[in-house]
Formats: C-alpha cells, sequence, structure tokens
C-alpha cells in the first residue's frame, strides 16, 4: 500500500491590523485586533528533526519562532496590506526549507473565516456558515434511527480559490444568504433537491448553488455534527469521523534525557477520512454508524492504552501511529483512505493512501 505522509504543526499569535484595500466605512478598515491562528503541514526529510519522532514538536517550535515577530504586534508595521491571505504568503516565505518540501500554509483571523495557501502555492478563503435544520433519512431500512425526524446544528465551510477575482468574505457572504435562507429553521426534505438530506447530498446541493456564480469553488464541507461531515469537490465526495483517544506513550527513539521518552499521554484527536463511490439509493458514501462499528475493535485497542506496548509498532510517534492505524484499519473498513491524528491542536501527523486521495 502506497501512503504520503504529513507532519502538522499550528501555533497562535495576538495581533493588531488595518486592511487598507477595504472601503473606507467598513470595520477592517480600521484598527483592530484578531487571536489568529497559523497552520503548516508538509512532508518532511528524514533527517530534519533531532530523533525519528521529533518532526512534530520541531516543526511547532519553528512555527512559533516565525510567529514571534508578530506576536502583540501591529501586522501593518511587516506587511504593507496583512490580509489572511498575505499573512499565509508571508509565511510560506518565512518558513521555506528544502527539507520542509511544499508547503501548506492556513491562517485563521477567527473560527469562522480564513485563508489556505495549499502546497502548490494557490491561496484560497474560507468562511464558516451555521444553520439550524431538521431532517430525516427516508431510505435507511426499517429502525434506523436516522429514519426518525430529527435535528442538527450544521456547519458548511465554503472554500474558494482567488483563480476567478477578487473572492473576498464579504462575496462568499452576499453568494451565501439565499441559501442560509432556505436552510435556517427549516426541514431540509421539504427543500427541493434535498429529498433524501445526507451530508453527502447536502454539501453537492450547496455546490450545485454556488458554483455557477464562483467557478473558482473548490470545495463544500458540511458538519453534520461536531464529529462527522462530508466534503463535495465538485467530483469527489470524503466523509470523516472524528473520535478522541486517551492514552499513554513513550517514544523509544528519543535521546537519553528527553522527556519524550519519559511515560506521558495525550488526548489524541483522531479522524478517519472515507471514501467510496456515492451509493444512488441511499445517497451516502458509508453510513457513519457503520463506520463507527467496524472501526469500533482498533479504537478499543487504542483507547485508554499503552501505545509503546503495541506490537510490531516500531514506534508511537503520531506519524508511525497514524500509519498503524491507516493500515490495520483498512482490513476491516476497505474504504478508509487517510487517517490524521494530532496530539495536541493542529500539531500531528496526516497519512493517506496516495491513489484516489485528493
Amino acid at each position: 500500500m502506497n501512503t504520503t505522509t504529513l507532519h502538522a504543526a499550528a501555533a497562535s499569535f495576538e495581533a493588531a491590523r488595518q486592511l487598507g484595500q477595504c472601503a473606507p466605512a467598513h470595520p477592517a478598515s480600521r484598527l483592530h485586533g484578531h487571536g489568529f491562528t497559523a497552520r503548516v503541514q508538509c512532508a518532511i526529510a528524514p533527517d530534519w528533526a533531532d530523533f525519528p519522532g521529533g518532526e512534530v514538536d520541531k516543526l511547532q517550535q519553528r512555527l512559533a519562532a516565525v510567529l514571534a515577530p508578530l506576536d502583540y504586534r501591529c501586522l501593518n508595521e511587516h506587511l504593507a496590506e496583512p490580509s489572511d491571505g498575505n499573512i499565509a504568503r508571508w509565511l510560506a516565505q518565512q518558513l521555506a526549507d528544502p527539507a520542509l518540501g511544499a508547503l501548506e500554509i492556513g491562517v485563521d483571523s477567527t473560527d469562522r473565516q480564513g485563508a489556505l495557501r495549499d502546497a502548490a502555492g494557490r491561496m484560497h478563503v474560507w468562511r464558516r456558515y451555521v444553520f439550524q435544520s431538521a431532517h430525516r433519512l427516508p431510505n435507511v431500512p426499517a429502525g434506523h434511527k436516522c429514519g426518525r425526524m430529527h435535528g442538527h446544528g450544521f456547519e458548511a465551510i465554503v472554500q474558494a480559490g482567488e483563480e476567478d477575482g477578487a473572492v473576498d468574505y464579504e462575496r462568499l457572504d452576499a453568494l451565501w444568504a439565499p441559501l442560509q435562507q432556505q436552510l435556517h429553521y427549516a426541514c431540509l426534505n421539504e427543500i427541493e433537491g434535498l429529498q433524501n438530506p445526507t451530508s453527502e447530498m447536502l454539501s453537492s446541493w450547496i455546490w450545485q448553488r454556488l458554483q455557477p456564480a464562483l467557478p473558482s469553488l473548490s470545495q463544500v464541507t458540511v458538519f453534520e455534527t461536531a464529529s462527522c461531515g462530508a466534503r463535495f469537490d465538485g467530483t469527489h465526495y470524503r466523509i470523516w469521523k472524528d473520535m478522541t483517544l486517551d492514552s499513554a506513550r513513550r517514544l523509544r527513539r528519543a535521546p537519553e534525557g528527553s522527556a519524550h521518552r519519559r511515560l506521558h499521554g495525550h488526548t489524541y484527536t483522531l479522524r478517519l477520512h472515507l471514501s467510496a463511490p456515492l451509493d444512488q439509493v441511499m445517497g451516502w458514501t458509508v453510513d457513519f454508524g457503520d463506520v463507527k462499528q467496524l472501526f469500533n475493535p482498533l479504537f478499543q485497542a487504542l483507547d485508554h492504552q499503552p501505545l509503546h506496548e503495541i506490537g510490531g509498532l516500531e514506534d508511537c510517534d503520531t506519524a508511525s501511529l497514524a500509519q498503524w492505524i491507516l493500515a490495520q484499519g483498512r482490513a476491516g473498513l476497505p474504504q478508509l483512505a487517510g487517517v490524521d491524528l494530532f496530539e495536541t491542536r493542529g500539531c500531528g501527523a496526516r497519512v493517506a493512501v496516495q491513489e484516489g486521495w485528493a
């Protein structure tokens, strides 16, 4: 099985800014501030870290050091126009290192908006929207809980590139507004085109209504709950399921005297990415309930366990663990296409099957 492994890190900083490209009456044209979060992921050369398994810590320390001059500063002193996208571009320049390969850089100015510079250097902006809706899935087997009318606090993330001109948060808001009117405080089954409102069908329904006016739309992500959802990029569906692991570990390859050699632990966030053709009757790729049930034996082997005692595992750093989880998980869940494992927020590893993964 061919896989690709990326390491990820995140760091926060507090800063003020004013955006000169905004209209004079726009609030962002005034001096204001945010608690920013910066994220980076990349494929790290084998000898870059101090020891195998130390990649996440070193990447996080490198990111924090680059951000230090921005913390509790006015960003206009460093960037002529400190938009989220320009901060991401600046970070890509500061972090450039052949040992880190192609960098994906994200900058979130709030939990509702941000910019992403992908590994190919393309810039995207994204905005998060919330709507409170009821729905039921009419085609599930008798007795399935989703066949009953119920509801969710749905969230949708709309992400678009810059290649078709100025794409900013206000433009995304304007395009989203008619959809918000339809979806918020509504029963999704009663909306034309959403008679079977799975997360997959909802993500493509949103895509179909936004893409004609937004040709650079790159993906629509729908959170059905805080721990599961679906993503559509115009061609492929991806779903994910999140869970947490409270586990102990020690890193065998860490040098003598390192804190990583001591017994310690994390509340890990584990995200399973699944890819499969859309079932035209059910309207989903995989039933979230089936994912949970099929993965449960492996979950039990990881949760509240000493990870360094797992047989056949060279070490239990996040990359090694994620690779092991992907290999083991695909035995019972062949739709599993990728695994994210984060030991703290935004810091960890992503491992994906190369074929069919985007």
